[in-house]
């Protein structure tokens, strides 16, 4: 039996490829209701790929927006960098936007379907685990101890799981900047499922359609993001990572940020409610493996969300598992196998994504000429810029030719 702690996109997606192997799993989630909470996210052809192989492709397209185009472009909405994006780009498979809860109800559902509605045991929160050599102990808040022959943590960026393997490592890592996020009905901007970020390293704002538009008012569900750095030494509740914000705190910065193709300000000012969340990660780990219990996602490698790449490791993590668990059985050799693939490459993106990312090009300019130009080649060469966004999709693993010639992790049936 394979327990997986965590009923979000990770655990979901490892009880998909548990099923699909026809490996007897259980999936234990904390939430006694589960609802379809968050904003945008996007998933990234290599993840989208996977889950093409899981028969999900109908369900992706019913609730979520290919994305066409990403761009960067200076505060002053000047593009400094524009590229396609999925099958505009070369891919096999498509890029969507898509909103976070949507797809996590998706997740769920199908899942039950497929397995039974009792694969999944809501009102579950994981406390801690024991573990051997060949088996391992999930121990859950409300006493009950449940074993089985390896122990998945999918349990998200406070990890009860992690937190036991890794006693004293207290709170994520906050860099000083806050992410204010909404969405809000509005006219798609840039030629239509397009995807910006504006801005610098102090400032920025990003948006993208995770809706098609309405066929009565012609009008999308746009998600934005409004970002700004502030005193790390200030007090910041860590314990409520989806606080409901007022737009008096951050909205004036951007009162200016109207580029005549977009119009940011317009964007907050119209929109719903807006939740603050502040930039954290974790420090890499040496390992994610102890006995029959191992970490994936967030609980494993819990990154900046530069790059949109978050969900898609979640999701690529799941894909490897179960190609190990295939390979060497359900048992700790697999859990090891894993780790000695995804840790190195999940560091990577996690150091990348500190400073080095694809939107490092935002600051570039920043610092060249205050975001302020007429040809971006004056300031920085199309061609470094080019280099730049394909070092991070090697990187992530999304690299155009390298995944198109790949095979399937473990393909579709």
């Amino acid at each position: 039996m394979i327990l997986i702690a965590g009923g979000g996109i990770a655990g979901l997606v490892m009880g998909l490829t548990a099923h699909q192997l026809g490996l007897p799993f259980r999936v234990y989630e904390r939430v006694a209701e589960p609802r379809p909470l968050g904003v945008g996210i996007n998933l990234q052809p290599n993840s989208v790929r996977e889950l093409f192989d899981l028969g999900l492709e109908v369900e992706l397209e019913k609730i979520g927006v290919r994305t066409r185009q990403y761009g960067f472009y200076s505060k002053s909405g000047r593009e400094i960098w524009v590229e396609p994006r999925g099958l505009h780009a070369g891919y096999h498979w498509p890029q969507y936007s898509i909103h976070r809860g949507h797809f996590q109800m998706m997740l769920l559902r199908v899942l039950r379907e497929r397995a039974g509605e009792d694969c999944v045991v809501t009102g579950a929160a994981a406390t801690g685990f024991e573990t051997s050599g060949n088996g391992a102990t999930l121990i859950l808040t409300d006493g009950r101890r449940v074993s089985g022959d390896v122990l998945i943590a999918a349990d998200g960026i406070h990890s009860a799981i992690r937190k036991q393997m890794v006693p004293g490592e207290g709170d994520p890592i906050w860099n000083g900047a806050i992410m204010w996020r909404g969405t809000t009905r509005a006219a798609q901007f840039l030629g239509g499922n397009a995807m910006f970020l504006a801005g610098h390293d102090s400032q920025r704002f990003v948006a993208y359609p995770i809706s098609g538009p309405d066929p009565q008012t012609g009008l999308s569900e746009i998600n934005w993001i409004a970002e700004l750095r502030v005193d790390p030494a200030r007090a910041l509740s860590k314990g409520d990572w989806n606080r409901p914000a007022d737009k008096a705190d951050f909205a004036p910065a951007f009162d200016g940020w109207n580029f005549g193709w977009v119009d940011c300000p317009a964007l907050i000012r119209d929109s719903g409610p807006v939740y603050e969340y502040p930039m954290v990660d974790r420090e890499p780990l040496p390992g994610w493996t102890d006995g029959c219990v191992t970490l994936m996602g967030d609980a494993a490698h819990a990154t900046y969300p530069v790059g949109s790449n978050g969900a898609s490791l979640a999701i690529i993590d799941a894909r490897k598992i179960g190609a190990a668990f295939r390979a060497h059985g359900v048992n700790r050799a697999a859990l090891l196998a894993y780790e000695a693939e995804m840790r190195p490459r999940a560091e990577g993106v996690l150091r990348a994504n500190r400073g080095k990312g694809p939107d490092a090009v935002m600051q570039m300019v920043e610092d060249r000429c205050g975001g302020v130009f007429d040809d971006i080649e004056t300031v920085i060469p199309r061609t470094d810029l080019a280099a730049h966004a394909e070092k991070y999709k090697k990187l992530s693993g999304f690299s155009v030719d390298i995944l198109n010639a790949q095979p399937p992790i473990l393909g579709a049936g």
